[in-house]
């Protein structure tokens, strides 16, 4: 068969695009969407609470503040006595190292020093023994008051501190200085050498006036003492304290033992006799003639 003729192909394939691009011409064509242009501005979006929580907030940046803008405490009054803050500084760390010797220690200067003023304000001799018998009066009680304070500041404490005071006050009175008054002067009588019943009696008559003194006196102390005073520097303050009250019961128990020498009805002593001279036993006759 014969190969057709190369015009007439191209002119099949030309047909062919004609009829296409009629065809196509015959569809409806979309037209772009119409963008229309406002004179007013778009209003912007308010934020809802959902897109705020949403959104991270920036780092918060702190300025630093001037150095010499920073409030600065002041110091405590005990940390300002220059050397007074030392030596109490010096007396805390040996208190924590050593309580029991260093409260042993304490115990013989406050004893010492109230003795030395008793006997001073008494205007008489000064005697040895009675320094001795306090001496051994505060070595001995030293290691139990230092043991009672230390439960005392521990224990009662409740919400107030109004109240902790209260409660605190009222059981130093009525068991500590009891307690610590008989002991002071029932064993200051035993130690002079007398008998039970008359260091009884001694109690006796000297415990109810110390008492009722001491109730002007140690609960202000004590409401101080727990309420400004840290735990290291009571027994500085308590001792300065001490150096007074010791000093007043010292007077108070040489005062019931002058009272006791004057109840056993000691009679005064006579003065010895002397012997007369020559020339006495003369003027004697001569005012006798006379």
């Amino acid at each position: 068969m014969p190969l057709p003729s190369t015009p007439l192909t191209l002119r099949a394939v030309f047909r062919r695009q004609l009829e296409q691009l009629r065809t196509s011409s015959r569809l409806p064509r979309s037209a772009p969407p119409r963008r229309f242009q406002s004179t007013h501005p778009t209003p912007t979006p308010t934020p809802g609470p959902k897109d705020a929580a949403a959104k991270p907030k920036p780092a918060a940046t702190s300025d630093p503040v001037p150095a010499g803008t920073v409030p600065v405490a002041p110091l405590p009054l005990w940390l300002r006595l220059g050397p007074l803050t030392r030596t109490g500084q010096a007396y805390a760390r040996a208190q924590r190292r050593r309580p029991w010797a260093t409260q042993v220690v304490t115990s013989l200067f406050i004893y010492l020093a109230a003795d030395l003023s008793a006997q001073r304000i008494g205007g008489k001799d000064y005697v040895p023994e009675r320094t001795a018998r306090n001496l051994v009066v505060g070595v001995v009680f030293a290691v139990p008051n230092y043991l009672w304070f230390v439960w005392l500041s521990r224990n009662f404490n409740y919400a107030s501190h109004a109240v902790s005071i209260g409660v605190k006050i009222v059981i130093q009175q009525l068991v500590f200085t009891t307690v610590f008054s008989t002991y002071f002067f029932g064993f200051q009588a035993l130690l002079a050498g007398d008998s039970l019943p008359e260091a009884w009696d001694r109690v006796r008559r000297t415990v109810p006036t110390s008492w009722v003194n001491a109730m002007k006196l140690w609960p202000a102390v004590t409401a101080f003492s727990f309420t400004f005073v840290p735990m290291e520097y009571r027994g500085v303050f308590a001792g300065v304290v001490s150096v007074g009250w010791q000093t007043y019961l010292s007077y108070l128990n040489r005062r019931a033992e002058i009272e006791e020498e004057a109840s056993h009805g000691k009679p005064a002593a006579l003065p010895a006799p002397t012997e007369k001279t020559p020339v006495q036993i003369d003027a004697q006759k001569h005012r006798v003639a006379a």
